[in-house]
């Protein structure tokens, strides 16, 4: 039978070829230049390509009733479930850190010491560099000396006044002078100390910048700079639509491309300022570093989690097709036998996207089958072949 019907349509080419014989050629048509017999032969060709579709159209469907031995087209399938869908906005933050910090002199003198090198772990309050005090040491031993005289002859104007030998002046005189040469003192040892450079805050010597010997001064060139590596976070300016979905204390995935790590934040800061050159606002994430293989400047990608059903039907969007005014069809298994099932054209309402799936709202049930490779080929009532997961 099969035989037969391709006979049938080759005879059927054949008619139609022998017919447009009698015509005119294509190659005749061009050259005789003239506009209309082109058009002419042009709607001929058209006809006989129409007449020859539909020929094989028929043909097609008489084929597939007869031949049992025929192949359904192969495609691959996905069962929808209940799932929890999360959608995440990707933001491009940068790493920083509040103690970053170039450490500059106060004081103007030979930098004679530094005690330190670059990488080294330093901690709270630790001496880093001596600048040369350029006498001020002995300049306060005398003035200390002369502090320990006048309080001593206060203290004992104080006593000769308690037994009401000599004249209030001479006490106030006393104590007068005794607490000018205390302020001196104090005064002398505040700009003494300002020629020992101490750490502010634990963590590293990342740099140092001045070398020993070098002559340095307030307003010059900084001595080193100090990093902390244990207190870090990511910064990122977030587009205002995401004001209402984005709130302290959220999930952050943070991934950083150029060591390869990923670690897990949570919001801590959301800004409260709409910049309005770029219609964004600032969040922070702090992190963990306890590896301290992140550093400050390092760029980061924050996956913010600003959608989250707990309950969803999610499908992959290549099982979804989508027509010329916008309505979006999924073709749904029915009548199953093994790996063979009828199709059927389905209508679903979408919502959220994520990472190459799509949440559906309406239209699909828990434990539907629908397709996914090749549904772009299929019609609504087609039968179908499953292809095996192995």
């Amino acid at each position: 039978m099969k035989k037969t019907l391709y006979i049938l349509f080759i005879s059927a080419i054949l008619a139609s070829c022998s017919n447009s014989n009698t015509n005119q050629s294509v190659q005749e048509a061009i050259d005789s230049g003239d506009l209309n017999v082109m058009v002419q032969k042009r709607e001929q060709i058209l006809t006989s390509y129409d007449s020859i579709g539909k020929l094989l159209s028929q043909l097609e469907l008489a084929i597939a009733e007869k031949d049992t031995t025929s192949r359904y087209p192969l495609v691959t399938v996905f069962e929808v479930k209940d799932t929890v869908f999360s959608r995440f906005v990707a933001i491009q933050g940068n790493v920083e850190t509040s103690e970053n910090i170039l450490i500059y002199p106060e004081y103007q003198g030979v930098l004679s010491q530094v005690y330190v090198k670059q990488g080294q772990q330093v901690n709270k309050g630790q001496t880093l560099a001596k600048i040369d005090d350029g006498g001020l040491s002995s300049q306060l031993a005398q003035l200390e000396t002369q502090y320990e005289l006048a309080k001593t002859t206060y203290e004992r104007q104080q006593r000769l006044w308690d037994q009401q030998i000599g004249s209030e002046i001479q006490l106030l005189q006393a104590k007068t002078n005794m607490e000018a040469s205390e302020s001196a003192v104090k005064q002398l040892q505040s700009q003494l100390g300002k020629t020992t450079i101490r750490a502010p805050f634990s963590g590293v010597i990342d740099e140092i910048i001045t070398e020993q010997g070098s002559v340095v001064g307030p307003g010059g060139m900084a001595l080193m700079r100090l990093v902390n590596l244990s207190d870090m976070r990511v910064k990122a300016a977030v587009p205002e639509n995401y004001l209402q979905s984005v709130a302290k204390g959220d999930p952050v995935k943070i991934n950083f491309p150029a060591i390869q790590e990923t670690v897990d934040g949570k919001i801590s800061v959301v800004g409260s300022f709409i910049n309005p050159t770029n219609r964004t606002f600032q969040v922070e994430v702090e992190i963990p570093n306890t590896e301290q293989k992140i550093k400050p400047n390092l760029m980061a990608s924050l996956q913010i989690n600003d959608y989250k059903n707990e309950s969803a039907l999610a499908i992959p969007s290549n099982c979804i097709i989508e027509n010329a005014i916008g309505e979006t069809f999924v073709y749904v298994l029915k009548e199953r036998e093994g790996s063979i099932a009828q199709v059927e054209r389905t209508q679903i309402e979408t919502g959220k996207k994520n990472n190459g799936f799509v949440e559906v709202l309406n239209g699909l049930s828990n434990e539907d089958v629908i397709v996914q490779g090749g549904a772009l080929t299929l019609k609504d009532g087609a039968r179908i072949t499953i292809q095996s997961a192995n």
